[in-house]
Formats: structure tokens, sequence, C-alpha cells
């Protein structure tokens, strides 16, 4: 029996029943079969089918990554360029640490910003007491070290070390101090930014505690109710030709005083008490991170501001010394002053309500001109009062029952800000360009300061409510022009005058070598200079031996022309209040025009304008 197969070798393939064949004959078959297999081409399945090795097979189009499969020429390409591009930078890394770099200096500070760093300046050579050992005025020492222990002071005031000197002098007048301050503490509150990126918000906050710190010990400041306080210390009277040695007949250091410093005191003195309240509630908003030391100048403001609505009176009535250097012609505006500065620095609506009363702002001179109206200065706070109240209008909108006077002030802002423009003849302008605020008569420049930063302030709040400008009768005007006044007043005091001088001492080259100083004046050379000893150094010719860096002089007369005398004060003194209205000024002007005010710091204890809407009614049930 046979069988016939398909032979997988390629031959047909015949199985016999019986095998009788040997086995030399079935190996010659096998070997026969097997070159005539192998003779013909074999497909993939039968080439698998083979013990031996098979052909080398080619290469796969795709690449299994084991979650993705991808062409291989792509994967290739990926790897390759990947490659190629972190050779490229880790080169180009190696290039750029390598080469020396060329950094782009930051844009030198700009005229304001430096006279700003040279204007606080003026603030530690004022300084009296022991001083701290950054004070960086190498030829100041401590001074006035027994001031308020003599006999015949208060019980509650038993030590006045500390402070700043007034001007030339070692006289301690607490009225313009007071106003100085506040000036410092509302250009802080406004322009805090524009002080850090100065480089100066540690130096005036220093500079403002100073100043509070000595406050506070001028009258009982833990006390609710005081019945006097401390209005000046030391003497300037030299009238009827007297040689009693004090602060203005003597010519010494502070350092070297020996004479007799009387303390003097005042038991009805409005004025001073309500803008010494302006001073430490204008400063406690300053210091509002502080907790502590900030609702101790509130205690301290609140105490001043009830003595002075408790006890009328003016701080220098006549025949006082007060009367003859810093007279106070009005208590009026201090109280509309000092109360919209404690409204902010306590948020209680008692004291808006005080200082938006029509009668008082009548009384403080609101409603009428005169030659002065528009005016800041330490005597006249109504203009700073009346900004400071349309900044309440312009961002909280407080609404009845303030707005009646609250858009008064508003508009009488407006228009002395109207009266600060050249197009108009409110003021005469000497031909350098300077403003005469005070009508020719001497030390012109603390009221310009004054209106420069008003004016810039204005702007900028103008600015930040989104009001492009404001009107002038029927003319417009941008916020800008306010701005562009203020430059022109303080360029003018920083050398751009028909004299080419400097009123700031050491900005610029040319600037007063002589002014009115007894500090700068005298050498430090371990020589004591007794009273009238000093006075060679008051007459002499010579340039002082030591720079007041950042004093103001008093400024040109109203034909440009100035004296350079020492013995002149109108021309060559500097004052605290004087330097406290620059300092503003020159912060409100300096760096990025785009840092602008800080709307929300001044109104951080002022509880919300509206009541909160009540809640919804719960739902009803049937």
């Amino acid at each position: 029996m046979s069988m016939y197969g398909r032979d997988p070798w390629g031959g047909p393939l015949e199985i016999h029943g019986t095998d009788s064949a040997t086995d030399d004959d079935r190996s010659r078959n096998l070997q026969d079969l097997d070159r005539a297999a192998l003779s013909r081409q074999l497909d993939e399945t039968q080439q698998s089918w083979l013990l031996g090795p098979t052909e080398t097979k080619k290469k796969k189009k795709y690449v299994d990554l084991g979650c993705i499969i991808v062409s291989r020429k792509i994967f290739v390409w990926t790897v390759g360029t990947i490659a190629v591009a972190a050779f490229l930078a880790g080169f180009i890394t190696l290039i750029v640490k390598t080469v020396p770099r060329h950094h782009h200096k930051a844009p030198p500070p700009d005229n304001y910003t430096l006279a700003l760093h040279k204007a606080l300046m003026f603030f530690n050579a004022q300084r009296s007491g022991k001083l701290p050992k950054h004070n960086n005025v190498s030829w100041r020492g401590n001074s006035g070290l027994q001031d308020g222990k003599g006999p015949g002071v208060s019980a509650a005031i038993k030590d006045l070390v500390g402070g700043y000197y007034d001007a030339g002098d070692a006289i301690k007048f607490h009225f313009p101090k007071s106003f100085a301050l506040t000036m410092l503490s509302w250009s802080v509150i406004e322009y805090s930014a524009k002080y850090e990126a100065a480089g100066e918000l540690a130096h005036v906050k220093d500079i403002i505690k100073w100043g509070t710190d000595y406050l506070l010990k001028t009258f009982n400041s833990t006390a609710d109710t005081i019945d006097t306080l401390a209005a000046q210390v030391g003497s300037g009277d030299t009238s009827g030709g007297s040689t009693t040695p004090n602060d203005h007949y003597c010519w010494t250091r502070p350092e070297d005083i020996d004479y007799t410093r009387p303390v003097t005191e005042c038991s009805s003195c409005s004025d001073l008490a309500a803008e010494m309240a302006a001073a430490l509630a204008s400063a406690s908003i300053v210091f509002k991170d502080n907790k502590v030391y900030s609702q101790k100048l509130v205690h301290g403001a609140t105490t001043l501001y009830k003595f002075s609505r408790d006890r009328r009176g003016r701080y220098s009535p006549r025949g006082t010394e007060a009367s003859t250097f810093y007279n106070s012609t009005s208590y009026w505006d201090e109280f509309v002053w000092g109360g919209a500065w404690m409204y902010f620095a306590t948020g209680n609506s008692s004291y808006l309500n005080l200082a938006t009363k029509p009668g008082i702002a009548k009384h403080a001179g609101a409603f009428w001109g005169g030659p002065d109206y528009g005016v800041m200065s330490w005597d006249n706070k109504l203009p700073g009062a009346q900004v400071l109240l349309s900044r309440l209008r312009l961002f909280l909108s407080p609404g009845y029952p303030y707005e009646e006077i609250l858009s008064t002030f508003h508009n009488q802002t407006k228009i002395f800000m109207c009266s600060f423009l050249p197009v108009f003849s409110s003021f005469n302008r000497t031909r350098g360009g300077l403003i005469q605020l005070n009508h020719g008569r001497p030390q012109p420049l603390q009221y310009v300061v004054n209106a420069a930063f008003l004016a810039t302030l204005f702007s900028d709040y103008l600015e930040a409510a989104d009001a492009p400008g404001w009107y002038c009768g029927p003319n417009f005007f941008s916020a800008d022009t306010l701005r562009d006044f203020a430059r022109t007043q303080i360029n003018y005091i920083l050398g751009k005058n028909p004299r080419k001088m400097s009123y700031v001492v050491g900005f610029g080259n040319h600037y007063p070598k002589h002014v009115h100083h007894r500090g700068a004046s005298i050498p430090k050379n371990h020589i004591k200079y007794s009273c009238t000893g000093g006075w060679k150094w008051r007459d002499t010719s010579k340039a002082n031996p030591n720079t007041i860096v950042g004093a103001m002089a008093a400024g040109p007369d109203k034909f440009d022309g100035f004296h350079d005398v020492r013995k002149n004060y109108n021309y060559t003194e500097p004052t605290l209040a004087g330097n406290a209205g620059l300092v503003a000024a020159l912060v409100a002007l300096s760096g990025d025009k785009n840092i602008g005010i800080d709307k929300n710091t001044i109104f951080s204890a002022v509880p919300p304008m509206f009541p909160t809407a009540p809640p919804p009614p719960a739902p009803w049930k049937p």
C-alpha cells in the first residue's frame, strides 16, 4: 500500500508500506532530496522551519517605544535634533559665562532726588540732646542736656532734652517745629514709595520720631486732661539793648552753651496745642505698623486737641517772645487742620464734624480772600487743610452732612491753585520767575516750597481720581500744569535763576557759604568760645568752616538779589519749617512720575463711610 502526498521540500513523497531499503540507500536518497529542495527559493514561512541560521532581515520601518510606535525615520530625526539642540545650548551657555558682561547702569537720580538727600541732612544738623551714633554730622555733638531741668518748670514737664533747634540759633520754638513735623509726616503718608525708592524712608521716619519723642515730653502725655504745656525752650530777647546772655545775644556753638535757658509755658494756647496735635496725629499714621507707639501718639494728640478746645487763646499774645519771632494770627485754622488730622488718625467722626463746621471755617478765613489767601505757612494752615479735606471728598465722598463744606473747600482749593499759575495776576514774579507769595517781603522761599508741594500733591490727587484737570473760570487746565508750576519754582531754588545760585547748601557748586548759623560758622577746634568771644566768627567775611548740608537759605529779594552775608538772616538763615516744605516738595517731584500717591494709608483708621447692607431676610415659610 502506498500513499502519495505533497513534499513540503519541493518534490513528491512516496511512502511504502514495507521499507526494505538499506540505511545507505536511505541516506543517499535524503541527500539527493536536500539538494533538490535547497535549489528552490523558500518563502518566509519555510525559512522559519529551518534549524540553521537565516538570512539577515531588512531593518524595520517602525520603532516600538512601548507606549507608542513611531516611524524609524522620524525617531532618528527627533533624537538627532534634540542632541544638536543640547549641544548648541551648552555651547551658547559656555560662551555667555566666559565672555565678559557689560552691565547697563541704572539711570542717574534726578536733581530732585539728589537735593532730597541733602535737604534731609539739615535736620540731623539741627538735633538737640544726646545725638545718636548715626547722626552723620561730624561737627555736631551733644547739647542742651539740661533743658527743662531748671527751676520754675511744671512738675508734669520734667525733661525737655532733645528735639530740634529752630534755625541758626539754639532756641526750640514748638509752634513752627510742630508744623515742620506735620509736613514731613504728610509727605511720608502720601509718598512713602518715593522715599523708599530714594533710600530715605528709614531716615525721614527717624527724623520724625526724634521730633515726636520730644513733643511727648512737652506736656503730660499720659494724662487725658492737661492745664499747661511747654511752648519754647531758650530765649532770644535783646530788646532795649539787653546784654543778658541768651540764644540771640551770644554767638556760641550749642555744645558750649553755659547760660540759663528758660522754659516758656502756656495755659491757654489753642493754636500751639492744635498744631502739636496735628503733628502727633499725622505721625501716628506714619508709624501705624508700630501699634504701641502709634497709639501713644494718638493718645497724646487727643489730649492736646481737647486742651486746645477747652482753653481758648493764642499762644503768642502781645509782649511775648513768641509774638516777636513766630506770631500766630489765629487759632481757627489750627482747629480745622488739627481736626482733619485727628479724624484721619482716629476715624472718630466728631473730629470731622469740627473740621467741617462752617462757623470754624469762616473764622479761619475760608470765605474771604485777602492778599495771603491760599498761601500756606507755619502760621496759616488753612490751605493745607483745604487740600487735605479735598482728598477726603475725592476718594471717599462721605456725603451728608459733610458734603457742603467739603465741596466748598474743594472749590476754594481750585481757586488758589489757579492763583499760582503765571497766566493770572494774583501774585507777582521776579524777573527770574520766582513767585512772590509774601509780596516782596523777606524770606520768600519757605512760602514757595509749601505752594510747590500743595500744587504737586493736588495734581497727583486729580490724576489718582482720574480727573484730567480743573477749571479756572471758563478755562480748563490739565493736572500737569500744576506740576510744571512746582518744577519751575523748585528749579529756581536749585539754581535755575539769574544768579545761577543754588539756595540749598551743598547742592551744585555755587551756594551760600556764609549761612547764618552758629554751629556751622564756628570751627570744632576744641576751643570753647564765650558768649561774646564767638562774635568774631559771626562777623568774619570768611566762609563757614562747617558746611550745613541741605540747609535752604531764606532766599533772594524781589529783584532776584541775594547777599551772602552771615549777619543778614533775611537772606542766609535756614529754618525747620522752610526745610520741611522743601523736603515735601522735592519728594513729590522726585523719581518716576508713575509712582503716585498712596491712596489708602491715610484712611487706615477711617471706618466705612456707609453702613454695611443688612443680610437678606430669611426665606418665607408657609
